[in-house]
């Protein structure tokens, strides 16, 4: 477990936003992206008919949809235990093997950190 006081401000800032997605939309997960400019952006999962992502995926989508080359920090609010590979690549595709992704539960508390890819 990562100590959630731990954590810096920005990085604190990404798992409250994406706890906030998660809870106002009503969905199974919430996340939270920072870019190389200090832009956020944020999603839940998305599930219609013909679309299914998940929220860091959309993330990250959101990122590259607005010009975002890279990525510094990711965070993924879910009662999951593990941030699926799937995820981990996309934040790798933009931010590089190595950018950190905070797993935090729905209370906010992060349970780890791990690298994209």
């Amino acid at each position: 477990m990562t100590d959630s006081n731990a954590l810096d401000a920005e990085d604190r800032k990404i798992v409250t936003l994406a706890r906030s997605a998660r809870a106002r939309n009503g969905v199974p997960e919430g996340a939270a992206v920072r870019d190389e400019t200090g832009r956020t952006y944020v999603a839940g999962t998305v599930e219609l008919p013909s679309l299914r992502l998940s929220a860091l995926r959309t993330a990250v989508a959101m990122a590259v949809a607005s010009g975002a080359t890279s990525l510094e920090a990711a965070a993924l609010v879910t009662e999951a235990e593990s941030v699926p590979e799937a995820d981990r690549t996309a934040v790798a595709d933009l931010g590089g093997i190595g950018t950190p992704v905070l797993l935090a539960g729905p209370d906010g508390t992060v349970r780890l950190t791990v690298s994209a890819g």
